[in-house]
Order: C-alpha cells, then sequence, then structure tokens
C-alpha cells in the first residue's frame, strides 16, 4: 500500500520549531511509493560551504552574496543534489542511510534566497537493503534536478541529534590577507612608534618593520627601550632613536616629527590613549586638520562577505551632525583608499524609518539628504537602518527596504561612541571578527594599538596604516 506524502521545512509541521532529532525507518519498514517532500530556502552558508567542498569556486563569486539572481552556484556542481541527500539521510529512510548511486540529470542555476523543493518516492526496494528513489528538485514550475537515487537503507531503528550540529563561520573575504598583498611591493613608511617602553608595543613596531609595512623611529626613553629589546632579545639597533624624558614628551616629539615632515605616521606604544591624543589635537602645534579626527574600525568579518567599516567607535563620544558629516567623509575616502570603488554607508539607529522622538533617526535623514546635496562625497550613503538591515539581504528584502545600501553595507556609521564600542565588540567577540584601527582627519594616519590586539590585528592595522600614508603622500604631490 503507498505510504502517506509528507511535506516538511525541516521544522515540526504542528509547531514551526526546528526539529531536534530525526528517526530512520529501516528496510523493512520502508514501502513502496513512500514519499518524502522538504522545502527550503538556500542561505549563503549553503552555497559557499558547497562550492568550496565541491571546487567549483569560479560558479560562485564571494563578492556578490546580495541575493540576486546571479549569486549563485551552478545546479550541476551540487548545490541542489546535496539537497536529496539530506532528505534520504535525515528524513527518509533518515539517520544509517548510506548513498551507493545516482543517475541524475540537472539544469538551471540555484541561488541565494531560492526556495527549492525537494521529492524523493520510492520506486523499488532490492534484497538485502538497497532502495531506490524517484528524485526531483524544482523551484516553482522549474525542474532543475530529475532522476534516481539508491541507498543502503538502515536495518536498525536510529534517531540522530541535531541539536549538537555545529555551525561553520567561514572568512568569505579575507579582507587582512589583501591588505597585506597590496602592502607587499611598496616601500616602508616612515613611522614614530611613541613610546614603545613594553614587549607588546616595541616587538609589534619590529614585526611590522621585518614585514616592509613601516621604517620605525622610536621615540621614547631609550633606556627603557633598550633595556625591553635586551629583554626580548631582540636587535633595534637599525632603527632611529628620538630620546625623551617620559611619555608625555614623547607624544610631543613624535607629532613634531610628522609637522616636519621626518615621518609619514604615528604608532601608539604604551602610553595612554588620551596622552598621545592631547599631543595631536591642538590645533597650532599638533596635528589637526580642517576636518574632524574620528576612529574607524577596519574588520574582517568571517560571516561577512566584504570588509566592514564601523565608525566611530573611540574619540568621539556623543557627535553632532556637522560631526558626522566628517566622520562620514572620513571613512568613504579610507574606504576608497583600501580598494572599495563606491563605499556604501549606512547610518545606524534602531528602526528603519524616521522618528521625531529618535534623535539617531534624524540625525540619518539629514546626513542622507546631505549627500544628495553634495556636501559628504564619494559613497552611497543610506539611513537610518538598523543593523539587520545594513548587513543583511535577507532581512532587508524581509522589511521591504529598497536600497542599494541596506544587506551589503561597507560602512556603519553608529549613532555614538557607546554604540559603536558596543558593535565592534561583538562583532569580535561573537562573531570571531578580526579588527585593525585607525585615526583619520589628521595629518598623518595614527594607529591606536591596544594590549588586546593580536599579532595579525596589529599588522592589520600597520598595513591601513601604510596604504592611508602612501595615498596621502601621492596626493601632496598632485
Amino acid at each position: 500500500m503507498e505510504s502517506a506524502r509528507r511535506v516538511s521545512c525541516l521544522s515540526d509541521p504542528a509547531t514551526g520549531a526546528a526539529l531536534e532529532s530525526f528517526t530512520n525507518q529501516t528496510f523493512d519498514e520502508i514501502a513502496i511509493g513512500a514519499t518524502e517532500v522538504v522545502r527550503h530556502i538556500v542561505t549563503r552558508d549553503e552555497v559557499e560551504l558547497l562550492s568550496l567542498v565541491s571546487g567549483d569556486v569560479n560558479a560562485f563569486n564571494g563578492d556578490r552574496l546580495d541575493g540576486s539572481p546571479n549569486a549563485g552556484l551552478r545546479c550541476e556542481s551540487v548545490s541542489a543534489e546535496a539537497l536529496l541527500h539530506g532528505v534520504l539521510k535525515r528524513r527518509l529512510p533518515g539517520p544509517g542511510t548510506t548513498i551507493v548511486g545516482h543517475a541524475l540529470a540537472y539544469q538551471g542555476v540555484v541561488g541565494v534566497g531560492d526556495e527549492l523543493e525537494a521529492t524523493v518516492v520510492v520506486q523499488d526496494k532490492r534484497a538485502p537493503r538497497d532502495v531506490v528513489f524517484g528524485c526531483t528538485v524544482r523551484r516553482g514550475d522549474e525542474t532543475l534536478v530529475s532522476g534516481t537515487i539508491t541507498v543502503a537503507a538502515p536495518t536498525e531503528r536510529q534517531t540522530a541529534d541535531l541539536t549538537a550540529t555545529p555551525t561553520v563561520p567561514l572568512r568569505r573575504h579575507d579582507v587582512f590577507a589583501r591588505l597585506f598583498e597590496r602592502c607587499a611591493h611598496t616601500p616602508a613608511v616612515p613611522c614614530a612608534v611613541v613610546h614603545p617602553c613594553d614587549r607588546d608595543s616595541l616587538l609589534g613596531a619590529i614585526e611590522a618593520a621585518r614585514r616592509g609595512l613601516i621604517e620605525p623611529v622610536l621615540v621614547g626613553p631609550e633606556a627603557k627601550i633598550r633595556a625591553v629589546a635586551e629583554a626580548e632579545g631582540v636587535d633595534i639597533e637599525p632603527y632611529r632613536f628620538v630620546n625623551t624624558e617620559h611619555s608625555h614628551d614623547a607624544a610631543v616629539q613624535a607629532v613634531a616629527l610628522a609637522r616636519r615632515g621626518e615621518v609619514q605616521s604615528l604608532m601608539k606604544g604604551s602610553l595612554h590613549t588620551d596622552e598621545l591624543m592631547a599631543a595631536v589635537v591642538p590645533s597650532s602645534t599638533g596635528l589637526r586638520t580642517a576636518r574632524r579626527i574620528s576612529h574607524v574600525f577596519v574588520m574582517d568579518v568571517p560571516v561577512y562577505p566584504r570588509m566592514l567599516l564601523v565608525t566611530d567607535a573611540a574619540i568621539n563620544i556623543a557627535p553632532t551632525i556637522q560631526d558626522k558629516v566628517d566622520i562620514a567623509q572620513n571613512a568613504i575616502n579610507l574606504a576608497i583608499v583600501l580598494g572599495v570603488e563606491q563605499p556604501r554607508v549606512a547610518v545606524l539607529a534602531a528602526v528603519e524609518t524616521v522618528n521625531p522622538d529618535m534623535p539617531a533617526t534624524i540625525d540619518a535623514a539629514m546626513l542622507c539628504k546631505m549627500a544628495e546635496r553634495g556636501q559628504i562625497t564619494g559613497g552611497l550613503i543610506d539611513g537610518p537602518l538598523a543593523f539587520d538591515n545594513a548587513v543583511s539581504p535577507e532581512a532587508a528584502r524581509t522589511k521591504h527596504i529598497v536600497s542599494p545600501v541596506a544587506g551589503q553595507a561597507d560602512i556603519l556609521l553608529v549613532p555614538d561612541l557607546e554604540a559603536g564600542n558596543m558593535v565592534a565588540k561583538q562583532l569580535q567577540y561573537l562573531a570571531g571578527a578580526d579588527s585593525a584601527g585607525i585615526v583619520l582627519g589628521t595629518r598623518v594616519p595614527i594607529v591606536l594599538t591596544s594590549r588586546a590586539d593580536s599579532v595579525r590585528t596589529r599588522l592589520a592595522s600597520t598595513a591601513v596604516l601604510k596604504l592611508l600614508a602612501e595615498a596621502n603622500q601621492a596626493g601632496a604631490k598632485n
């Protein structure tokens, strides 16, 4: 007798909740005609994992993860076939099933966001345990896969626990590797390393020098710096020293070097950020320009398909609308230097609509209008956008947001320092992001290192510094 046709979406049909386990059907229990149907929406992670495993990397462009019809993996590679395998191994027959052969025909392209319907029907049973399934995968009225798959069905009852299934974050777009590659064939940039009087700050600068990123000028108490170098067994004789009495004097002397053009960048050592910035900020003796000083985190987020800039999360506590104009322009200019042709700026707020009671939404609307009038140039700006709509094409589509920025932001412009700091650190500690930090709006770029920075982060910050310093020098010559 033919078994009932079952339809599911990888969830409990009664409650809609995600299923936590699957129980199989054994060879003896499977009836001719038994049918299982699964509906599933293709995600970015699935498409990229399949392209990686299959080796069909040319079929999938990791930079085009915007949910467009072109962002997909060729069906003949494995995408729709893998859905059929999932139905057979999880549903019918279920856990304990082994795929032993298939004869499938393919056509069409599977894209991110496509809703697929996979159907398997028992056509034949062959002792001792082979079962032949008729299989199709459809997208609406279009058949993408058709044919048969033969499995060795389980002979004993098994239940698979899905709660232990791991999530695999992928580094889709290795931001820092590309930055390092761009830095590989240009001369090192003269850099004043301010008060490198502890292990991390001194060794970080020496490693950056070894990799050809900077030509360090060690500014600080020479005796202390040499003591650290001796303790760590590193040779600092090739590098220039500027001897100072203490950290405050080191900051002042480093800024003076930059003003005289003897260095093209600054790197913070083992002094407080406030101490360094106190020497940078004064109009008459510091490194200020006509634009507001701001900070940008350049983030390499494993689950995001492009470089992501977050600003300002370190300097401007409660920026005014005019401050935000400069913050946005600084970030746009940096993104262009780092290779983004027309940066997309998402002005973040808690909601996507302008609300007079929520100042962040008013600021966002003003920034968009100012960009339309040419007061901010070089990028596309939209807002207010909530975080999900800024970075997720699926979230933007769900909320019917039509925007060239929504779902694919290059820059997140946050309402204030507290919000920016939270966003950046959540990406670091929950999403596994690496972040490089740079100070902008000054005559020369400045890296503010932290004791918590990894070697990769320190080097990436220095790579950003180098690229920006080179761009500044090229602009000065022109």
